[in-house]
């Protein structure tokens, strides 16, 4: 239970970041949430695995770091945090927004940036945070927060810059973006983290094992009764 706790209280400040660091209209808003981000997973990383993403999550699954019935904990986590957030977002920072939206050749270019930028997040999470070749580093929160600082300093405006189907709507429910996006931040960015686990798998053939919970260390970690037969 105390991985889904951590999964929650992760997701929910890099939800409520990015909603106050949006609304409050901060001119160091990918750097706030970039933080934050990296933060969390420095803070959670050892316990949960530091996803607080579900699309990072779903890349985890396929990699082979959780089981079916541990993704929908995950998930349902993240996403309540995600509810949680917006509305005390908005009571901190007491605005009335216009909920941004993009239609046309501009609706296909944030369905191709949040595609991007979400496999190539979870493509980082399970190199630095999953890889046998890389246990117990220093680095991976401090990565896997460049990539969002990279992500929303480069097409934040373009799709809005979730690249978390939390975060998406997370921001949906704060009046940011417009309800017509939230099946790019669902329905994509799931597809992005997908992507991302059969990328791994197919990049790492050494490094697919059967599935354990997850954590920058855990392929040094896995039970003997659940470890492959020889």
């Amino acid at each position: 239970m105390r991985r889904y706790i951590v999964e929650f209280i992760g997701t929910f400040f890099l939800v409520f970041t990015v909603c106050t660091a949006v609304l409050s209209n901060a001119s160091l808003a990918p750097i706030a949430i970039g933080g934050v981000l990296a933060a969390m997973i420095f803070a959670g990383g050892h316990i949960s695995g530091g996803h607080f993403n579900p699309a990072v999550s779903i890349a985890a699954y396929v990699r082979g770091k959780l089981e079916l019935m541990e993704l929908a904990w995950y998930a349902g986590a993240q996403l309540l945090a995600a509810v949680a957030a917006p509305g005390i977002a908005r009571f901190v920072v007491d605005v009335d927004p216009t909920a941004a939206t993009v239609s046309g050749r501009g609706l296909w270019a944030a369905v191709v940036a949040e595609l991007l930028f979400t496999f190539a997040l979870a493509y980082t999470v399970l190199n630095v945070a999953t890889s046998k070749d890389h246990p117990n580093n220093s680095f991976y929160g401090l990565a896997i927060g460049l990539v969002v600082l990279a992500g929303a300093t480069a097409v934040g405006g373009v799709s809005g810059g979730a690249f978390n189907p939390a975060v998406g709507l997370g921001i949906s429910l704060a009046g940011i973006m417009s309800w017509k996006l939230i099946w790019v931040y669902l329905i994509v960015c799931s597809l992005g983290g997908a992507l991302a686990g059969y990328a791994f798998r197919a990049l790492n053939p050494d490094d697919v094992e059967s599935r354990v919970a997850p954590g920058p260390t855990a392929s040094k970690k896995v039970p003997a009764d659940r470890r492959p037969s020889p």
